[in-house]
């Protein structure tokens, strides 16, 4: 497993699909400030889903917004778009610039500490198109970030730094997994936003 500590234009894949690492894009004080002020003024939830049956709640918290009132269904959740909140539009603003790319979307994650994970998955639902850019800044706590090859099981991780900013685009979702993995050495909450586009 590869551990990178990258420059913007570099490729943290070897193959296969492009991501791209900017940190801090926000200094420490102004990450430390949006972190307090989306803990406050985000609508968080926990997901629910029914898996083979049977009726999950995820520890971790979430929230959806978007330019219009797009749903939007992963894991057997579904979800309806909120409008921007103030904080949220600079941020998707600043992502913007940074990446590139447009968004009209984010996903909202909360995890409270170490305990909080994701599991192996790709961002290849339909409603995001084919070759999606996903722009997935991290607030808070310092956490690892891994990718996973889908056939040669190739891994590559990242520590995603509080103000940092991870962008996959390319064929990443196709042909690559990625998690959160958890970890008993965190104690402080992470929030992380994916901005991503809806194809209309």
């Amino acid at each position: 497993m590869t551990l990178f500590n990258s420059k913007p234009d570099e490729n943290l894949l070897p193959f296969d699909g492009i991501v791209n690492y900017y940190s801090p894009l926000l200094s420490q004080s102004n990450a430390q400030k949006y972190l307090t002020d989306l803990l406050k003024t985000i609508i968080w939830k926990n997901d629910e889903a029914i898996i083979f049956g049977k009726h999950f709640i995820t520890k971790r918290k979430a929230a959806w917004y978007a330019d219009n009132n797009y749903s939007y269904t992963y894991s057997n959740t579904t979800k309806q778009a909120l409008p921007w909140t103030q904080e949220l539009f600079e941020l998707k603003k600043l992502v913007e610039k940074t990446s590139g790319a447009k968004f009209n979307s984010c996903l909202l994650n909360l995890y409270h500490d170490g305990n909080e994970g994701m599991s192996w998955h790709s961002d290849d639902e339909k409603a995001l198109g084919k070759n999606t850019v996903i722009a997935s800044l991290s607030l808070g706590a310092e956490r690892k970030f891994s990718f996973k090859h889908k056939i040669t099981k190739q891994a590559v991780s990242i520590i995603l730094q509080n103000g940092s900013l991870l962008v996959m685009k390319g064929t990443t979702q196709s042909n690559w997994l990625h998690s959160l993995p958890k970890t008993t050495k965190v104690k402080t909450p992470r929030v992380n936003l994916t901005f991503r586009t809806i194809v209309i």
